[in-house]
């Protein structure tokens, strides 16, 4: 067993064999986090394996003890003395000065249940279908992106600071083989080879003036003494996937996206971090967004100095055009995702952002990231193609924030645009109490000649994660399949809404609920026939990953988009556990030979 606890940090920092540290075993793993208990079983036995397979050289798993055999166990590198000084540093700091004393940023809390990390990657293996069939459209493969920490955090750890993790489930023919693999980040490679954490843990390292102060001067003398190299990047490639520029894409909104491919086995690997042709200098959106017409890709970046938007696309060879800085925006706004139309493109201004005031960061602490319950939340529509901000128009929108966004299109010629997006409703608990946190889906209209906003709800459920058919992105959609909050960030099923109903009408016309101790992830939708365009628009099938919590066991589930109750087609039992995470994709079987 692997124990971690306050008491313990000082007299076990100096042992080269780190208790932190992963090892395999023949018998479940239990880890200790702050005193929270983490079982990790071995992957379940491949259903396609025998007895005789245990002798061939790419045997992937034991049938009776479960015991992975893939490969060796790898050591781990020896801990040099300044990896010691500056780990014993860090204990000191997170117990004495910056303990993880909110739930927010407390492991025991934040990596519960199935949230806690899988401890090892799963190589390409086969999965069993235990309902239904795979239908031949799903010819392909779902990834799916989440945190994952490579090493069990000793301090605070907010659910957005894992390492990014991928699991893609490949599907040729009616079979499918799961693949979990870390994005080989440079944050990655870096703490692996030195064998121990060494980036500053973002959304959580950072709580109050004098933890700050530790925290970065304990980070400068990382720097100094050559442990790692900031311009080299520190994202985690958490966050989301997105395919264009003939390249599939893990992104995290902290640095450059970085390139990733599925091999024919299904195997993942990481090509490496992605500037197209030096264009890219700095970080982009987890949430770039490819019009399915053009095959351009517009996104943006954010920051907490002027301009702290930019707004920038990709044509559709992935040439990135030039930079569009937006100093209409005042002040610096978590701004996540956005949308856009055939003509326009849409920013939120939220009242989540940096707290810029360092008194009350000295007087009250906390996270840098914080709430400004006096500011006015505000809409900012460009042109698509604009060369300058000259043409922005903001329009205020009181209480209106939001974290993602779901679609939006042009009406009346180009004077009117529509967007559709959960609406937070308790925008101060996003980051510290999403347990708390309720997404009214609204449906917002703003006329570009009057200036005159009008809103409606769509639904009055807890409802985030949204998706459509991405063929309808920019352009009049009517069907939005949305995760339901149980509450957030667990996931208890997903409804199907027509956002085409009346103004006071609930538009939900499908649901699909994952059972008692069962919870999912972001749905996605696939078209039956992506090629056909008379198809309609909901013609296909909602995917995702659902994870049993008193069984301990995961299922990639394959519903009917059409069924009134999103009737479930196929259920493929995953062989080992899959985390919950964030944002998925699904790529045909031709792009991913195309990479």
């Amino acid at each position: 067993m692997d124990s971690v606890s306050s008491s313990s940090f000082l007299s076990s920092t100096f042992s080269l064999h780190h208790s932190l540290l992963r090892r395999r075993s023949s018998s479940p793993t239990l880890l200790r986090i702050n005193s929270a208990v983490v079982e990790e079983r071995s992957p379940i036995t491949n259903p396609s394996d025998n007895n005789d397979r245990r002798n061939k050289p790419k045997t992937l798993h034991n049938r009776t003890n479960h015991t992975l055999l893939s490969s060796p166990p790898k050591l781990r590198p020896e801990m040099t003395l300044a990896t010691a000084l500056f780990t014993t540093v860090e204990d000191v700091i997170n117990t004495f000065i910056d303990p993880p004393s909110r739930p927010s940023v407390d492991p025991k809390h934040v990596l519960s249940d199935n949230f806690a990390p899988v401890l090892d990657e799963l190589p390409p293996t086969d999965c069993e279908i235990i309902h239904g069939s795979l239908p031949p459209s799903l010819n392909g493969a779902y990834i799916r992106n989440g945190p994952n920490p490579q090493f069990l955090p000793r301090g605070p750890y907010h659910l957005f600071d894992g390492d990014g993790m991928l699991h893609a489930i490949k599907i040729h023919n009616g079979k499918a083989t799961l693949c979990s693999r870390y994005v080989k980040t440079y944050k990655y490679n870096v703490e692996k080879q030195t064998g121990a954490p060494v980036m500053p843990n973002v959304f959580s390292g950072f709580n109050g003036v004098t933890a700050s102060v530790a925290r970065g001067a304990l980070t400068a003398a990382r720097v100094l003494t050559g442990q790692y190299n900031p311009v080299n990047g520190i994202g985690l490639a958490n966050t989301s996937l997105a395919l264009f520029s003939n390249r599939l894409f893990a992104l995290g909104e902290s640095d450059l996206p970085y390139a990733v491919r599925l091999t024919e086995s299904g195997d993942i690997e990481t090509i490496g971090r992605y500037d197209f042709d030096g264009k890219l200098a700095m970080s982009m959106t987890a949430h770039p967004k490819t019009d399915p017409i053009t095959g351009e890709t517009f996104a943006f970046r954010y920051g907490p100095v002027p301009p702290f938007l930019t707004y920038f696309r990709f044509d559709s060879a992935g040439k990135k055009q030039r930079d569009v800085p937006i100093f209409s925006m005042t002040s610096p706004s978590f701004l996540h995702d956005f949308a856009i139309t055939k003509r326009h493109a849409i920013f939120a201004e939220i009242q989540l952002g940096m707290r810029m005031n360092m008194l009350d960061l000295v007087l009250e602490g906390g996270s840098p990231v914080g709430t400004d319950n006096g500011k006015t939340p505000r809409l900012g529509v460009i042109p698509k193609y604009a060369g300058d901000e000259s043409e922005m128009k903001w329009f205020e929108v009181p209480g209106f924030n939001i974290i993602h966004a779901i679609n939006a299109w042009d009406e009346d010629d180009g004077n009117s645009v529509v967007l559709i997006a959960p609406n937070i409703m308790s925008i101060e608990h996003t980051l510290e109490r999403m347990d708390l946190v309720h997404a009214l889906v609204e449906k917002v209209t703003i006329d570009l000649v009057t200036g005159i906003v009008t809103r409606h709800p769509i639904s009055a459920r807890n409802l985030d994660f949204a998706v459509i058919n991405p063929a309808f992105l920019g352009r009049r959609s009517r069907y939005v399949y949305a995760a339901i909050g149980d509450p957030m960030p667990k996931i208890s099923g997903v409804v199907k809404l027509d956002v085409s109903k009346g103004d006071r009408d609930d538009c939900t016309v499908a649901r699909r609920m994952y059972g008692s101790g069962c919870y999912g992830g972001e749905p996605f939708f696939v078209a039956r026939d992506p090629g056909n365009p008379e198809a309609e628009e909901d013609d296909g099938y909602v995917v995702t990953y659902v994870h049993d919590e008193v069984t301990g066991e995961s299922k990639f589930l394959v519903m009917d988009a059409k069924s009134p109750e999103l009737e479930i087609v196929a259920a493929v039992r995953l062989p080992r556990r899959v985390p919950y995470g964030f944002h998925g994709l699904f790529v045909k079987e031709s792009d991913l030979n195309k990479l």
